[in-house]
């Protein structure tokens, strides 16, 4: 062997072991650059978390959390259509009819001011009148079973010589006759209940009505003409009614004067 392949070995020997050096350096390099970004991209996958993994509340202070979410405050009353909460119904003042309109019928009289009177000739039947009493009020009220009548000469101050129909007896059951608000109650008087062409009370021309005798002053007593050619004689006045068929069929037990 000559000495200059002697010298060449040593050499490739160095050159070898200086690139192994200078790879090992470049990996490890490589590697702590990797070690030293990975804090960061773990702290912007914890901000990224925080933010879609919470509540809506967390996103954004003061929104509600979804419907159905732990712990979320139970949901407020629904508005109504006009986006004002609705109101619950009063038990202590019903608006309609049935058992619990009736109930508290009962016990409050209608008041004259929110009533409407009317006094109509029954079609049909020319000796006959309709008494008409509507309900105006928001609630239910209590009316007596019939109107208190009387029959007069309107032209006169004395009211002695008035003619009093005759009424049904015998009567029990409820403390009153209830009226729903926007209902009408009909009662019925026959002005001359047998047909006679003769024998009418002389001077008559006016019929007297009083809603409700058991409750209201005579005060509130409202007059209504007759029109001219009426015949009165024994007059017979029904219970109120919710039809006026009912009402003229109860006048058949008028059998005691009022």
């Amino acid at each position: 062997m000559s000495v200059r392949r002697v010298l060449l070995v040593p050499a490739a020997l160095a050159l070898g072991a200086a690139l192994t050096l200078t790879a090992c350096q470049s990996g490890g390099g490589t590697d702590a650059a990797q070690q030293s970004a990975k804090p960061t991209q773990a702290a912007a996958a914890g901000t990224t978390a925080g933010t879609t993994g919470g509540t809506a509340a967390d996103a954004a202070p003061g929104v509600a959390p979804a419907a159905g979410a732990p712990n979320a405050p139970d949901a407020p009353a629904a508005p109504a259509a006009n986006g004002t909460p609705a109101r619950p119904k009063s038990p202590a003042a019903p608006g309609g009819g049935g058992d619990a309109g009736d109930t508290y019928a009962y016990s409050h009289p209608c008041e004259s001011k929110k009533l409407t009177v009317r006094v109509t000739t029954r079609a049909g039947a020319p000796s006959q009148r309709v008494i008409e009493v509507r309900n105006q009020g928001t609630t239910a009220c209590g009316l007596s079973y019939y109107p208190l009548l009387s029959l007069g000469d309107s032209h006169s101050a004395d009211r002695g010589k008035d003619v009093k129909p005759l009424v049904p007896s015998g009567l029990g059951g409820a403390p009153a006759y209830p009226v729903a608000p926007g209902q009408t109650a009909y009662a019925v008087l026959d002005l001359n209940p047998g047909g006679a062409a003769t024998g009418t009370a002389p001077g008559v021309d006016e019929l007297n009505v009083l809603a409700d005798g058991d409750h209201m002053p005579t005060a509130e007593t409202l007059a209504f003409p007759l029109g001219s050619g009426a015949k009165v004689l024994k007059p017979k006045l029904g219970l109120y009614r919710d039809s006026v068929a009912d009402a003229a069929a109860s006048t058949g037990a008028a059998d005691r004067q009022s």
